[in-house]
């Protein structure tokens, strides 16, 4: 991930509500790229997230950690 770049606002839809998430542009371009793998909608990859981070941590932190535990997998 190159450069850091000021987090930008994306508007999703988590179980029929909507939702708002700020992420760098490089975090939404691996999000995208990991939920192309998965035959999934960022979206639906995004709802898994948030099903499995409980209370303990914001939305957006736990993308950003979802990210990148899953490149560091494939390195």
């Amino acid at each position: 991930m190159s450069g850091a770049s000021r987090p930008r606002k994306h508007s999703l839809t988590l179980r029929g509500h909507r939702t708002s998430v700020s992420l760098e542009d490089a975090f939404w371009t691996e999000l995208q790229r990991l939920a192309d793998l998965e035959g999934k909608s960022v979206n639906e990859l995004v709802a898994e997230i948030d099903a499995a981070r409980g209370v303990k941590s914001g939305l957006a932190s736990a993308i950003r950690v979802h990210v990148l535990e899953r490149v560091k997998a494939e390195s």
